[in-house]
């Protein structure tokens, strides 16, 4: 079953709101902010062993704890920082994503040197099979299985099936132009 069919399906009303929200106006949408492209990974990586409701929940307290997901400044942090994360009860106090986080903030600064943008990193490999952005993100990235991968690829539209074609949010996506529906440029 589809997270488009799960969503109709829920109760209650509150956690049908709750989804229904990213369903409706994140999830498969373009990012095109490096900033946001890089709180979706955090999101996707602390999902991993939980339920996406749980990290649904939590993203206030994430973009809080993680500086409005800012590279420059989560790149900067420093031990007292990992501390802090660490005992912040509104997010996944999990050592190995926490230093994901940051490290990987620190790598996406090396990406935007080098490539302009991390949305332009993405887009120099684009198109790519599940299994060969996996194997990029595993070569650049800290905690990004194929899962994550999948998912995060997913939900900003470089990979399809975030949604059903007989979904309404499809056909809004669509308009927006994500880079699986795009024909390469061979």
């Amino acid at each position: 079953m589809s997270y488009c069919d799960v969503i109709d399906r829920m109760t209650p009303e509150e956690r049908k709101i709750l989804h229904k929200n990213y369903h409706d106006n994140l999830y498969g949408f373009p990012i095109h902010d490096d900033d946001e492209l890089f709180g979706r990974l955090i999101l996707e990586i602390n999902q991993a062993g939980l339920s996406w409701e749980t990290i649904l929940k939590k993203e206030p307290a994430f973009r809080k704890a993680y500086s409005n997901y800012s590279i420059k400044k989560v790149a900067s942090y420093t031990e007292k920082d990992r501390e802090r994360l660490l005992n912040d009860a509104g997010i996944i106090r999990n050592k190995l994503k926490v230093n994901a986080a940051i490290e990987n903030a620190k790598t996406i600064l090396q990406l935007q040197k080098e490539f302009g943008s991390f949305e332009k990193w993405l887009e120099s490999h684009h198109p790519k099979t599940k299994d060969e952005w996996v194997k990029i993100f595993k070569k650049q990235f800290k905690f990004t299985g194929g899962e994550i991968v999948n998912e995060f690829l997913m939900s900003i539209g470089f990979l399809p099936g975030a949604h059903d074609e007989k979904c309404i949010i499809y056909k809004k996506i669509l308009k927006t132009k994500p880079k699986w529906a795009q024909k390469s440029k061979v």
